[in-house]
């Protein structure tokens, strides 16, 4: 390929790559901003702090087993019918969550329409459908670019949803991003392109391969394997964290701005996190990088636990913390890509997020119930270092040559 056409490729992608990273702006702010409304819904609600975490904890689960049935459409007809249904889905569970009244009702809005909303609309579909337009080298950067969308919605939303439950109440807040939701519509129409068919990494376009077999092929492959355990402690980490937030600013006597500001601040520094592992990941092994972000995680929350809360802490361990939140989603669905190729990115990569939101699933419920058995985080905090520490050290053994020359049938 000459300098001409490279340069036509980078200007026919960028807008998917900058539609993709709207789209997750407006997805991952909803989801990400979630934190903010447990106390004022169990106030309104009373239905408790254990099961209001559960409803959050299906969400996280919901969310990620939502990406690879949708990952496997989108790879089969498309994106953009995917990422209209939705942006639906995501303002209806969102518009009927006040009006849940009990712990079932809660569940299928916040644990199941919305969740499943947003994962049509998120990491999976949305890097999947943009990869399969660009040449290997960059790959990395689009899904840093891609992600650093969803930690900028992140960074608007926290604040924004923070002052319309203080000045409105948090049922308006709640509807305006039901209403936001809708915006991912009209821009899902740069995705109406077709996916090309399938083949082999580093094999000739003519050799095909079926969804079946590459799930056999990953099935096999340790490092897939590997990737998934990192991705679970991720999920983990994250879905504590956003979700109880706020609870342990609270306990640390500190005011509801304090926990906005430091979610918002996590999206921030993730941002620039997000664009330098898409950027680091075009020089370095990707998995070396995963190796430093979640050993910096439990370094950082060794470093919290026995810091003075104050608000400047918390600024500091959101910042900190911020930088590697999801900068694992560029590495990750890197090294996926180069495992497997871009044909089926969308469902192989959708099936290793699925394991970071079981991982969601036990950090946003057992946060709930270790506030409400011991009234304190403490053995959250502790279990978040050990995950940590494992997720850096099994991340050492990836391979990251193709299937095809790490001698996998051809």
């Amino acid at each position: 390929m000459n300098d001409s056409s490279r340069t036509v490729v980078r200007a026919s992608t960028w807008p998917l790559i900058i539609t993709a990273a709207a789209i997750m702006t407006i997805t991952m702010g909803a989801r990400q901003s979630l934190g903010l409304f447990v106390s004022p819904l169990n106030t309104a609600t009373g239905l408790g702090i254990v099961a209001i975490s559960f409803a959050m904890a299906v969400g996280q689960f919901t969310w990620g087993a939502s990406q690879p049935i949708f990952g496997a459409i989108a790879d089969r007809f498309g994106a953009m019918w995917v990422i209209i249904a939705g942006g639906i889905m995501l303002a209806i569970g969102m518009a009927l969550t006040p009006f849940a009244s009990s712990h079932w009702m809660l569940l299928v809005t916040v644990g199941v329409i919305s969740a499943a909303g947003a994962g049509a609309g998120s990491f999976s579909i949305l890097i999947g459908a943009t990869a399969r337009h660009l040449p290997p080298e960059k790959r990395a950067f689009a899904a840093g670019f891609i992600n650093a969308g969803g930690s900028f919605g992140q960074f608007l939303f926290a604040p924004i949803n923070q002052v319309l439950i203080g000045s409105f109440g948090w049922v308006t807040a709640m509807m305006a991003m039901a209403a936001t939701a809708l915006a991912t519509l009209p821009l899902a129409r740069v995705f109406r392109r077709k996916p090309v068919p399938a083949s082999l990494p580093g094999a000739p376009a003519t050799v095909s391969i079926g969804l079946r077999r590459q799930l056999r092929l990953a099935a096999r492959d340790k490092s897939y394997w590997y990737l998934h355990a990192g991705f679970f402690t991720c999920g983990f980490h994250i879905a504590f964290l956003i979700t109880h937030l706020p609870g342990e600013v609270q306990l640390c006597g500190q005011s509801a701005t304090v926990a906005a500001t430091s979610i918002a601040l996590i999206g921030l520094a993730n941002i620039a996190g997000s664009l330098t592992a898409g950027a680091l990941g075009n020089v370095y092994r990707m998995k070396w990088l995963l190796f430093w972000m979640y050993f910096t995680r439990a370094a950082a929350i060794v470093i919290y636990l026995t810091a003075p809360k104050t608000p400047l802490t918390f600024y500091a361990f959101a910042l900190v913390l911020g930088f590697t939140w999801l900068s694992t989603v560029p590495p990750t669905a890197g090294l996926v890509g180069k495992l497997f190729g871009t044909r089926y990115l969308a469902t192989l990569f959708g099936l290793t997020l699925l394991s970071h939101q079981i991982g969601g699933f036990f950090g946003a419920w057992l946060g709930g119930v270790a506030l409400a058995g011991t009234g304190s985080y403490t053995w959250m905090w502790y279990a978040d270092i050990g995950l940590a520490l494992g997720a850096a050290f099994v991340s050492l053994p990836i391979e990251e040559a193709p299937l095809k020359l790490r001698g996998a049938p051809a």
